[in-house]
């Protein structure tokens, strides 16, 4: 079963309803939902998504929408070597080094993004990208 890793702006599409892009996010979480694929975030960007959701909705709601993502997507630790792994991958971007040494950890197939830099790195994708090749 195909493997995602979903970036944090993805997750705030869907979360803030973030338009015009909420439509993709929403047919990622279903097509997760249905079984169809299994889908990932790492811990920090659950930190991250509070932070972000807490300023937008206020932290009751946000931990309400945290709880029910913890019941969709598989949360991917960090640890110090992922850290490190992270730190020699030479991307720019530290915060997106993370990822893809989460990622790999894992066995990502896919890592989900709208983040334009970040789609430089190995398996990134945009969401209709993903889109386009998960229903071919």
């Amino acid at each position: 079963m195909t493997k995602i890793l979903i970036d944090t702006n993805v997750i705030l599409d869907k979360m803030a309803k973030r338009l015009p892009f909420n439509d993709e996010a929403d047919t990622i979480f279903n097509l997760i939902i249905q079984g169809k694929i299994v889908g990932f975030t790492t811990a920090s960007s659950i930190t991250d998504i509070y932070f972000l959701l807490s300023k937008a909705i206020g932290s009751n709601l946000s931990l309400k929408a945290i709880e029910n993502l913890l019941n969709i997507l598989e949360v991917i630790s960090v640890t110090k070597d992922d850290c490190i792994e992270a730190l020699n991958l030479g991307i720019k971007d530290f915060e997106d080094a993370l990822v893809v040494a989460c990622a790999d950890k894992e066995g990502i197939d896919f890592i989900v993004t709208r983040d334009v830099e970040f789609l430089n790195t190995p398996n990134a994708i945009a969401p209709n990208e993903f889109l386009s090749r998960i229903t071919q």
